[in-house]
């Protein structure tokens, strides 16, 4: 049974373990103006807001994708849908300035930008922060409008504050702790269990080992929209208090980092890496859309264990290292050697990932991080590399190469490391490193590109990063630049 408030109304509702809010509004609960576009999380259409309660007990809201967010994660949860704004003739912000701006034309994606403005407007009220380019790009960059209208959708995000702030009463009130939407419970049926402690979770992967686990749902949710899977088993690992914490420790060997728990979504990773690797955070901006990266975690990336994942390449070229959990107790082993084979890790029966080691920058490292992919935003790596250094007395000391998108597992690129290592950065050495790409990588073709085309960009990627530390050491960028076009 899943006890949630819906628009300011307490609901309760039972559901399938595979069902998503989507399904829950539109079927069950016949609260309709939330959209089904894609079903898989890309266009936005059913874009929702998700409340929880904050320390001072106002709820904070996020959005999400509708179509690949587990219904059962909304127990003890806030959900606003775009039939809960308007206030009989009296329209909330985001929904008139779409109107004044006439940022309607089909108005079949027009809900889901109304609750991606909704949220934008919550977060206003809250923090109130200047609405860049990039900060509008990133709340609306989740939301497919098929019929070209961004201009006036941006004029309408721009002028909420200019129209008046008719908002339900029910979002000003604090969010009332006794309520039935604050309860969880571990079992909310036989089938979706929602441990809340580090204990509570060994428990169920005792129990059930077989279950699945879920976090985010972004990927494993898709097996439910596009190949109608049903779950016999999920353990929600989303309410392990443990798994939500991001800690500063010391490894045995001296290394100083932060221990982020598998369940810390993407946004709340963002200010740490945008303080401490900008490049790892600029990857997080073209990781799917907002209302992926609010569900999204490190863990999940991880553990799914695609070849094409955005993430491990980054954590593989910073020596990351993995705390699991199970039945037996706890143990760590180095990312380098999670990845077996395609879909195949190093966890045993009943083990889940409980937490990331990020270490801390050390003086002298750089990491670069390139992404390519068909669409700059929100989509699927074809090639991503990530290249970790630092200078020591003219010579590159501790490289670390890795590629996603090169063979069946994520994977540092071993020989062309060796080439680097102790060498000046200059083009004989990553010439070596290029022709040693060769024997770390015999890529397969697929339709995000062809092996040849993945052996070229690998090696150009270092050929690129060849340039950057060329551009770093040199007083003029434009001549080294015009010397890499001429060869």
């Amino acid at each position: 049974m899943i006890d949630f408030m819906l628009n300011g109304q307490p609901c309760r509702s039972e559901a399938s373990p595979e069902t998503s809010v989507l399904e829950l509004l539109r079927e069950t609960l016949a609260v309709t103006g939330t959209k089904e576009g894609c079903a898989s999380g890309d266009c936005g259409a059913c874009t929702v807001a998700i409340g929880e309660p904050g320390p001072d007990g106002e709820l904070r809201y996020h959005s999400a994708n509708a179509c690949i967010t587990p219904a059962h994660q909304l127990n003890g949860r806030y959900l606003v849908t775009v039939d809960g704004l308007a206030q009989g003739d009296a329209l909330h912000p985001a929904q008139a300035a779409m109107v004044a701006c006439h940022g309607s034309q089909c108005g079949f994606c027009t809900p889901g930008i109304v609750m991606s403005l909704f949220t934008l407007h919550e977060q206003q009220r809250q923090a109130p922060a200047p609405l860049t380019p990039q900060r509008l790009e990133a709340a609306l960059g989740g939301n497919l409008c098929r019929c070209t209208g961004y201009r006036p959708i941006r004029d309408a995000a721009m002028s909420m504050d200019s129209h008046p702030d008719n908002r339900p009463l029910w979002l000003d009130a604090a969010a009332p702790r006794d309520s039935e939407a604050d309860k969880t419970g571990l079992d909310l049926d036989a089938s979706f269990l929602q441990p809340g402690s580090l204990a509570e979770l060994t428990d169920c992967l005792a129990r059930h080992p077989q279950a699945r686990l879920v976090a985010g749902a972004t990927d494993l949710w898709l097996e439910s929209t596009q190949r109608l899977a049903r779950f016999e088993r999920v353990i929600d690992v989303t309410r392990v208090a443990e798994l939500n914490v991001v800690e500063e420790a010391e490894l045995q060997d001296g290394r100083r980092g932060w221990w982020i728990g598998a369940a810390v979504t993407y946004s709340r990773l963002e200010p740490l890496l945008e303080e401490r690797y900008d490049a790892f955070a600029h990857l997080l901006h073209r990781l799917g859309s907002q209302q992926v990266r609010n569900r999204g975690t490190l863990g999940g990336n991880i553990a799914n264990a695609s070849p094409i994942g955005d993430t491990p390449p980054v954590l593989l070229a910073l020596g990351s290292r993995l705390r699991l959990v199970g039945p037996e107790g706890e143990r760590e082993l180095p990312l380098d050697d999670f990845f077996l084979d395609y879909k195949r890790t190093a966890l045993r029966e009943g083990e889940a990932i409980r937490a990331i080691f990020l270490p801390r920058p050390v003086a002298g490292q750089t990491l670069k991080v390139w992404k390519l992919s068909k669409r700059r935003e929100d989509d699927i790596s074809a090639v991503l590399g990530a290249f970790a250094w630092r200078m020591e007395n003219g010579v590159m000391r501790d490289v670390r190469l890795a590629y996603g998108g090169m063979a069946a597992i994520p994977k540092r690129a071993a020989n062309a490391e060796a080439a680097l290592e102790g060498q000046a950065p200059d083009a004989a050495a990553f010439r070596a490193a290029r022709e040693a790409l060769a024997e770390d990588f015999q890529p397969m073709s697929d339709v995000r590109g062809s092996a040849e085309y993945r052996r070229l960009s690998a090696a150009n990627l270092l050929e690129r990063l060849r340039l950057v530390i060329a551009q770093a050491e040199t007083d003029s960028p434009r001549e080294v630049m015009l010397h890499a076009y001429a060869h």
